[in-house]
């Protein structure tokens, strides 16, 4: 099943399922008991929200050992993770917004988790029971802050630098998709799913053996090589096989001359 959040001239933000490009609404949320109703409104006639409202975002770094190696740093041997704030978060088709204090953000696409039971020291045989499902995610980094600063919190924690999107697909095999990325109709970014280092149930066992896992929480599973820059003026494109594809504008902050 495909679940978002939408809102319409006739809903306000609400929790919805997708069928044959129609969207119906949820009584309750995916996270405990719900009924639907009939899809009977068409994609077009909505406005798609963040399928998530996350409690925390953990990325994970250096999960494609090519990303690894065309930034130069060694591929690591348990996976390496940060922080972005809830306010990064985006829906597909709001700009992702470039800030003064950086002159290189560059994309990451990336297969994101959201996680849909409460767990911790999850068992890596058990952890799909405590996914909701995944979503389409771009980990919008400022690079040279990033290299800068010793912690990557002011490099990956700026308003907008999370575009997730556009439903959650409770169905979706993450084991072998392709993962890619455009920048104005330009390929920057493919690769798939099955290159990552640490896999999706390593990933959730090891995190939920430092912190609790709530319904919500989504993590953000790495990106492969191609990274690149974004332009004001920019499109990009991000596509997971099988699940969908988010699309963002960018720009340039209003005070930035």
């Amino acid at each position: 099943m495909r679940v978002t959040r939408f809102t319409d001239q006739n809903n306000p933000p609400t929790w919805g399922w997708i069928s044959a490009e129609k969207i119906g609404p949820l009584n309750g949320d995916p996270y405990g008991a719900f009924s639907r109703i009939k899809p009977t409104i068409p994609l077009y006639d909505v406005t798609l929200l963040p399928p998530v409202i996350p409690g925390k975002i953990i990325g994970i770094g250096r999960n494609y050992s090519e990303h690894a190696r065309e930034r130069g740093v060694e591929v690591p041997v348990m996976p390496m993770f940060f922080i972005k704030a809830p306010t990064t978060v985006i829906a597909t088709g709001e700009a992702i917004v470039l800030p003064p204090q950086s002159q290189r953000v560059e994309h990451e696409a990336e297969l994101a988790i959201v996680i849909g039971k409460k767990g911790r020291w999850i068992d890596p045989a058990a952890a799909s029971q405590h996914i909701l499902g995944y979503t389409v995610a771009n980990d919008v980094t400022a690079r040279d802050l990033q290299e800068f600063d010793s912690q990557w919190g002011r490099a990956k924690g700026f308003d907008t630098f999370c575009p997730l999107g556009p439903w959650i697909d409770t169905d979706f095999d993450p084991s072998d998709a392709m993962i890619s990325c455009r920048v104005n109709g330009e390929l920057r970014q493919m690769s798939s799913t099955h290159e990552m280092i640490f896999p999706v149930g390593h990933l959730v066992a090891y995190l939920s053996s430092i912190m609790t896992l709530l319904p919500g929480d989504v993590i953000l599973t790495g990106t492969p090589a191609g990274t690149g820059p974004l332009q004001a003026g920019d499109i990009l494109e991000t596509s997971v096989e099988g699940l969908g594809t988010i699309r963002n504008p960018v720009s340039m902050q209003a005070n930035q001359t």
